[in-house]
Order: structure tokens, then C-alpha cells, then sequence
């Protein structure tokens, strides 16, 4: 390993936030509400049973925020948009204050030299298009490209780097099929029908934001995992097959014009998960999906271990989970990073690649100086670091990364027990202290690199 890496001259080092989890003012200047201020005000929900009605209060925050990611020295700031913010009932009058809040936003990140990411959706869906039917209903991807519309209308003068949706994986499966997150359906036929029109809606919204945007850079951003056998025996390498045809190759596919896996259509459908039979893919849609995009975003925390723990005489497990985990329970093994970037580059050509999410939940927080020592965050981002550089060294064209995330935040359904941010909130006071990870990314970004071992 060398003693220092070093990162391309125009590698944009970047962090990453979502609307739900800091922005808070949940009814403020016209704002509508969303299937996450409905979940996390739903008795039982919330792991602490807390909600995202003040979370970090950036909403009303918003310029010293900005101020604290100018300290830092961040070349890019990735953020969604709410989208009940903006279209109340998710379609039909737009609120002209929740416009002009991101408006205020994008002007103050110019003038602080940092390069705005706009994600469209970061899974608060309007109430009001959930009551309709939500992403498992058609109407919803038509209502998102009409608000894809409005929003890069009046942002598209400014804002040349769009995400249509964070997660699609996520907002289908977590929210429709486990429902651990909003709606909290569980319905793996509505999941499907669901992960269809969250890519749909992208789709047909690339056009849309590219004629609104002149010169724009449009992409998706899924979370990918690097898959692996827990053993060489042909039952876990199927279960490997499977459990990446789940997370990874059902939306990838479609997305570089490949259609569904056939395979994962055919389990699906042997476990009775597809009562129609797909009829739900209309003529033109995998043509729509699979629109050309700029860039693929990839948000990765650890790996996956297939194993089939009901197949007969199954082999012993000859890969085992390292025994270090973030408070999250994710397994840290930074070498599945670049393993899932090459296999990524290898098999999509994706041409250009950031990662816009990566990250650890550890809670050290202020000792009696009011220092944050959070030891185990840094060599986390380290040595994760350090294999996406491998990764760039054998050729994947990445062009940036975000950490995740600025702030700790309110963390979906664990409430505020999870502290994923560089930057610690007191969420009684609002005060925000930097990490010692903060400081050290504010290094690595002004060195445009680090050393491996500190």
C-alpha cells in the first residue's frame, strides 16, 4: 500500500443528506404531507418513537449550514428534494415558498463555490398519491415526471447534476414488502409493481430534466452490494445468484436496457410473488427505463454473504463475517466496495460512476472539551477510501464521492438512535460540532488525498 493516495485533479469530494431526515418545518409555508410524516407519527413505528417534524431543523437553518459545508472545504453538496414541499397533493397547485426555499439553497451553494446534487426522491412521497394507490399505481410515476418538471424548470438554470430517485430498491422492497419503512405495506406484489415504476418514472423523466436543463448530468442512484458464496457448493453459489439478482441486477438490468433478469421473474413467479404475470410492463416501457443516462450513482456500506441455509448437506461456510460491525449491525469490510465497483464497471459500462452514499452509525459523541473522537468513523472512511482507490487504479471511472452524511440525523425507522454524520447535532439545542471525522475530511479533501495508516 502506498504511504499516501492521492486522487485525480478533478475527483469532487462531496457529503450527502436527505430532506425527511434534516429539514424538519413539517407543515411550514404550505408544505404538504408525506408518507414518512405519516409512518413516524403511526404508534410503533419508530424505533425511539421520535419523527422528523424538527430533525436537524435545517429548513430554518439553511444559510449556517451551508456556512459549516463551506468550513469544510466540500466541492459538492448532494440533498433530495421534498416532494410534498412542492406539490402539496403531489400533483395540481405548486407551492411557490417550498421553490423558493431550494432556490435559496442552490444561490448560497453557488456562492459557496460548492457544486449543488439535487436528488428528485428520497422516498417522502406525498400522503395524497399514497391514498391513490403510491408507486404500486402508474398514476404515481406520471404525477413524478410532472414534478420533475416544475422543479428543474426553475432550478435547471443553475443545477447541471440531477438524481431522479435514491434507493428504488429500498423505497419498494423496505416500504411495500418488509414495511419496516413508509408505507409499511407488505405486499411483495405491490413491491414489484412498485420497483417497476420507480424506474418507469425515471425513465420518462431523463427527457423531461434534460430539456429543462441545458448541459444537465442525469443519473440514478441505487444501493449495490458486492454478493459472495459462503461456500464453493452449487446451493450457495444459487443463492448467490439469487440474492444479487434481488438487490443488484433487478434494477440494473432494466436501467442498461438488459429487460428484468429472467431468472428472478421465474423465482419470483414460482413463489406465487407475480399473480399477473408481469402484466403490469406496458409496451415501451423497458425502452423508457433505459433511457441513456450520464452517470450511475452507487451507495454502498457493506457487503452480502449468500448462504442456503436449508439445503441438505450443505458445505461448511468457508467465508465468515469479519467480526467488526457499526453500531448499525453492518459488517465493515471495505474490500466489497471495490469488488462491487469492478463487477459494476465490468458487467454496465456504466461510463461514469460517484458514490453517493457511504458512511458508518457510530454514537461517540462530545467528551468533557467538547471534542468528538470518533475513531472508528475515520478508519472506516479510510480504509473504505483506500479500496474505491483501488478500484479507480484497475479503471473504474469514478468521479466522486459523498460521504454519508453531513449530519447526524433523524435515521428512518430507528428514529435518532442512529449518529451516521461527520457533523454531531444536539437535537434539543441545534448546536452542530464537527467530528473529528469532519476534520479529517476537511484534510483529505484539501490534499485531494490521505494516508492509509494513521
Amino acid at each position: 500500500m502506498p504511504d499516501t493516495i492521492h486522487f485525480p485533479e478533478n475527483f469532487l469530494w462531496g457529503a450527502a443528506t436527505s430532506s425527511y431526515q434534516i429539514e424538519g418545518a413539517r407543515q411550514a409555508d404550505g408544505k404538504g404531507e408525506s408518507i414518512w410524516d405519516r409512518f413516524s407519527h403511526t404508534p410503533g413505528k419508530i424505533q425511539d418513537g421520535r419523527n422528523g417534524d424538527i430533525a436537524c431543523d435545517h429548513y430554518n437553518r439553511m444559510p449556517q449550514d451551508v456556512a459549516l459545508m463551506q468550513s469544510l472545504g466540500l466541492q459538492a453538496y448532494r440533498f433530495s428534494i421534498s416532494w410534498p414541499r412542492i406539490l402539496p397533493n403531489g400533483r395540481g397547485a405548486v407551492n411557490a415558498a417550498g421553490l423558493d426555499f431550494y432556490d435559496r439553497l442552490v444561490d448560497s451553494l453557488l456562492t459557496a463555490n460548492i457544486t449543488p446534487f439535487i436528488t428528485l426522491y428520497h422516498w417522502d412521497l406525498p400522503q395524497a398519491l399514497q391514498d391513490e394507490g403510491g408507486w404500486p399505481s402508474r398514476s404515481t410515476a406520471e404525477a413524478f415526471v410532472t414534478y420533475a418538471d416544475v422543479v428543474s424548470q426553475r432550478l435547471g438554470d443553475r443545477v447541471k447534476n440531477w438524481i431522479t430517485h435514491n434507493e428504488p430498491w429500498v423505497a419498494a422492497f423496505v416500504g411495500y414488502w418488509q414495511g419496516r419503512h413508509a408505507p409499511g405495506i407488505q405486499d411483495f406484489a405491490q413491491a414489484i409493481r412498485a420497483s417497476h415504476h420507480l424506474l418507469l418514472s425515471h425513465g420518462w423523466a431523463v427527457p423531461v430534466i434534460r430539456q429543462n436543463s441545458p448541459e444537465a448530468q442525469v443519473g440514478i442512484t441505487l444501493n449495490l452490494n458486492a454478493v459472495y458464496p459462503a461456500s464453493s457448493s452449487a446451493a450457495d453459489q444459487q443463492a448467490m445468484r439469487h440474492e444479487d439478482g434481488y438487490l443488484n441486477r433487478w434494477f440494473l438490468d432494466p436501467l442498461y436496457g438488459r429487460r428484468y433478469p429472467a431468472d428472478m421473474v421465474h423465482s419470483f413467479s414460482q413463489q406465487g410473488h407475480l399473480p399477473d404475470d408481469m402484466a403490469f410492463v406496458q409496451p415501451g416501457d423497458l425502452q423508457a427505463i433505459a433511457a441513456p443516462m450520464d452517470f450511475l450513482g452507487i451507495n454502498n456500506y457493506f457487503r452480502t454473504i449468500a448462504r442456503d441455509k436449508t439445503a441438505v448437506n450443505n458445505q461448511p461456510p468457508t467465508l465468515e463475517p469479519y467480526d467488526n460491525y457499526t453500531e448499525m449491525g453492518w459488517e465493515v469490510a471495505p474490500e466489497g466496495i471495490r469488488d462491487l465497483l469492478l463487477r459494476v464497471e465490468y458487467d454496465y459500462r456504466p461510463g461514469k460512476i460517484y458514490i453517493t452514499e457511504n458512511g458508518a452509525s457510530y454514537s461517540d459523541g462530545p467528551n468533557g472539551d467538547g471534542r468528538i473522537a470518533d475513531t472508528r468513523r475515520q478508519t472506516y472512511l479510510r480504509t473504505y477510501l483506500a479500496k474505491i482507490h483501488e478500484a479507480m487504479q484497475i479503471g473504474v471511472p469514478l468521479a466522486g464521492y459523498f460521504v454519508w452524511s453531513l449530519f447526524d440525523n433523524f435515521e428512518w425507522g430507528f428514529g435518532y438512535k442512529q449518529r451516521f454524520g461527520i457533523i454531531w447535532v444536539d437535537y434539543e439545542t441545534q448546536e452542530r460540532i464537527l467530528k473529528d471525522s469532519a476534520l479529517w475530511y476537511r484534510s483529505v479533501i484539501a490534499q485531494n488525498g490521505f494516508t492509509p495508516k494513521e
